[in-house]
């Protein structure tokens, strides 16, 4: 069975055999010195007598043996150079005429300060640790409310309702009796606290205090200011210690939970500068700290959740908001980089378009690091001061890349060109 690396031998060998044929048949006398000859290998001695061909920059299909345009676009026909010296990866010429209507541009590698920051999405989310739970000491009935619904604001001290409940009654007439009965210092404080476990404030125990007598219902105090994110209590209902009334927000401070990929957990620490800006107010700005960095990547999406912390005076930010967050991670000094733009990811390789000048460019595969505000790192492949092609590269890549199948596939075979068979 004839296998595919078979066949393309005697194609090659074939092909090869009518270009000597033509090579002799065309003068007398060899072009060249049969000791030059017989040096070369086959891809040398074809590049030598070929023809020249030219092609479209955009158009690899359109193949012609004198100059003219492309007959799809219109542009110049470029003459294809073949180097045989070039490796895997050949020189690709172009005359300044096609550099000029390739809109071909080039900005040297240089070394330079590059920062560390990450631009990631986030979400907005109370402050937890300014959430404030309210809840019955005792049971009983709410029989005032003064809160209608969730979003009311609310401040430190405000009334929220009134409750009524026989076991704080009960204690306020204990509290009556030790006062009226003269009792030691240490029953009367002992039933006053009892009030103060039971939820009853300072203030509200003055009053009993002062007027000597029982109060049937008793108030609920705010413990904190903010908005109500959180009512789960009607007027007239039953209300029992487990039973979550209100939960108030203070939205004075906000969070920012982002998730940071993995990659990047070195350029992280706490307390480090955070920006973010959010669709609903164009222009505006708020700056924070990170406050947080969670202990285990999520085994989903590979990412680590951190947690920013911003101050929220006038409450524009919102709970469930989604903001754009930049993360400072401090600079990275005398950082070989070029533009972005000049970087070729094919997945497999990353590469720059050299400009070796004179119209001559090749592609020379290169090892990044990171990426920061429009440049890239190079940590292998390049020097100070080379040019790189930051547009038009991909256009000469792909010439280069089907120099190099052709040149790939002509060193896969042998050399069969000697100077016996060139004389026969």
């Amino acid at each position: 069975m004839i296998t595919n690396k078979q066949t393309l031998s005697v194609l090659a060998l074939l092909a090869l055999t009518i270009l000597l044929t033509a090579c002799l048949e065309s003068a007398s006398t060899p072009s060249e010195p049969l000791a030059v000859a017989s040096q070369d290998t086959a891809m040398e001695h074809a590049a030598k007598h070929m023809d020249a061909k030219y092609v479209c920059p955009m158009h690899a299909q359109i193949v012609r043996d004198q100059p003219g345009s492309c007959p799809i676009c219109g542009m110049d026909l470029v003459k294809k150079v073949i180097d045989a010296q070039a490796g895997k990866r050949p020189t690709v010429e172009i005359s300044n005429a096609v550099i000029n209507s390739m809109g071909v541009r080039t900005a040297p590698a240089a070394e330079q300060t590059l920062w560390r920051y990450i631009q990631t999405v986030g979400r907005i989310d109370y402050d937890e640790t300014r959430l404030a739970h309210v809840h019955p000491r005792a049971e009983g009935w709410m029989e005032k409310l003064n809160l209608r619904i969730e979003g009311d604001p609310v401040k430190k001290g405000q009334v929220l309702g009134e409750i009524y409940s026989p076991e704080i009654l009960n204690a306020q007439v204990d509290f009556l009796i030790a006062l009226n009965q003269s009792a030691g210092k240490v029953r009367m404080e002992k039933a006053r606290n009892q009030l103060r476990l039971l939820g009853v404030p300072e203030g509200t125990i003055s009053l009993i205090q002062k007027r000597g007598e029982s109060l049937n219902t008793v108030p609920l105090i705010s413990p904190s200011s903010g908005v109500v994110t959180k009512l789960g209590m009607r007027e007239g209902m039953f209300v029992k210690p487990d039973m979550e009334i209100v939960t108030i927000a203070d939205l004075g401070k906000i969070w920012v939970l982002v998730d940071v990929y993995e990659h990047q957990m070195d350029w992280l620490s706490v307390g480090q500068s955070t920006e973010i800006r959010v669709p609903a107010y164009p222009g505006r700005m708020w700056e924070g700290r990170v406050q947080y960095i969670y202990p285990e990547l999520d085994p989903r999406s590979r990412t680590l959740k951190v947690r920013l912390a911003f101050d929220n005076p006038d409450g524009l930010l919102k709970a469930n908001m989604f903001a754009e967050v930049v993360i400072y991670g401090g600079p990275k000094r005398e950082v070989l980089a070029v533009p972005s733009d000049a970087v070729i990811e094919t997945g497999r390789r990353s590469s720059v378009v050299l400009a070796l000048g004179q119209g001559r460019f090749r592609p020379v595969d290169v090892e990044t690091g990171m990426a920061s505000n429009g440049m890239v790192e190079i940590l292998n492949g390049l020097k100070a001061g080379d040019e790189v092609v930051i547009s038009g590269q991909f256009l000469i890549d792909s010439e280069s890349s089907l120099q190099a199948s052709f040149l790939r596939m002509a060193e896969s075979e042998e050399p069969s060109a000697t100077a016996a068979d060139h004389q026969q």
